[in-house]
């Protein structure tokens, strides 16, 4: 089998081809927009890339055409020699990744499916206009402090109206950000619609949301992260990799068990910590919401709050792979697989 590595460029791309006894075959440049043509033309071949903007659709392309591919973390690629003794160039990068590819099978990232990045993507871009509001509520804010005025409380939405009505004799440039922090609620607004809109067709997201807490954006995010199900082979295996499990710093015969690792994927991860908050407040009476409350009376208030984001990924996850709607009282039974939903995972 052929070994060939690309090392990716927005505009360009650099290929280095092997034979498997690691004799070069083949050493250019392409442009990255006609990879796929140029794996067609290719026999059957091990395609390594390292992570970057462009390499899943690059994936894409090679397994459409029965390729074996490999997507290395770019956090591996330095431990594989890639830029050695300070000498970084796309042509040495690919002649590393190629060269090690002839002598092990290198580990590879989950390649996401086509849904999972557009609604990865769907949910940054709301994310991004959530954050430039919040910036611009923050430079109003901002503005009014040096005035010693304050405006009533209220939401984010009703925040240029508070403040038209406090500040009659506003500056142009301050009616100018009132301006933008309105256009920024109606796009969101427009967002959290079609965020409900597919979590209601989609049926993994509307099981999903029948767990306190739990809403669109919380649901499509978490089907976007974790994608196949079939990768983790427990509740705890998918709450290590979102970062919501305890880390260990032992050694010898010290051991210490540290926070949470943080691990993953940062918005679902705080996503679900804002799940677990509107849980507590929303549903108190539920045996988690109880269990997060005795945790609280132990450790505090933040300790309690992550402790009941991972029981709701564990939760989650045995909703989505039972094709099921949460029940309460599932653990109340004596069933080993069950237990998670009251007791700590």
């Amino acid at each position: 089998m052929r070994h060939l590595a690309v090392d990716l460029g927005g505009r360009k791309s650099q290929i280095c081809t092997r034979e498997a006894d690691a004799k070069i075959i083949e050493e250019r440049q392409i442009l990255t927009a006609a990879l796929p043509a140029f794996f067609e033309a290719q026999p059957m071949s091990r395609v390594i890339l390292e992570t970057g903007a462009e390499a899943f659709a690059i994936a894409d392309a090679a397994l459409a055409l029965g390729h074996e591919v490999r997507v290395v973390p770019a956090t591996l690629v330095r431990s594989l020699g890639v830029g050695r003794r300070g000498i970084k160039t796309d042509r040495r990068d690919a002649q590393v990744l190629s060269e090690v590819s002839c002598r092990i099978d290198l580990p590879s990232v989950h390649v996401p499916s086509q849904r999972s990045r557009e609604w990865k993507s769907m949910c940054g871009m709301r994310q991004a206009l959530v954050g430039s509001r919040t910036k611009t509520v923050n430079t109003v804010r901002g503005w009014m402090r040096g005035r010693l005025t304050r405006v009533a409380l209220g939401t984010v939405s009703t925040l240029p109206k508070r403040v038209r009505e406090k500040c009659p004799d506003r500056p142009i440039f301050v009616e100018r950000q009132l301006q933008a922090i309105e256009q920024l609620t109606v796009t969101i607004r427009a967002f959290d619609k079609d965020f409900a809109a597919i979590a209601e067709e989609d049926q993994i997201c509307h099981r999903l949301m029948t767990v306190p807490g739990v809403g669109p954006l919380v649901a499509i995010c978490f089907v976007a992260t974790v994608d196949d199900l079939a990768r983790f082979a427990s509740p705890h295996a998918l709450e290590s990799y979102i970062g919501l499990t305890p880390g260990e710093d032992s050694s010898s015969e010290r051991v210490r068990i540290t926070s949470i690792t943080k691990a993953g994927n940062t918005r679902m991860r705080w996503l679900l910590v804002q799940a677990a908050w509107t849980a507590l407040r929303t549903r108190p009476g539920d045996p988690m919401s109880e269990w997060a409350m005795g945790v609280l009376s132990r450790k505090g208030k933040r300790t309690a709050i992550v402790a009941l984001a991972r029981k709701l990924a564990g939760i989650m996850f045995a909703v989505w792979r039972d094709a099921s709607e949460y029940n309460p009282t599932r653990g109340a039974t004596s069933s080993p697989v069950r237990t998670y939903v009251i007791k700590n995972s």
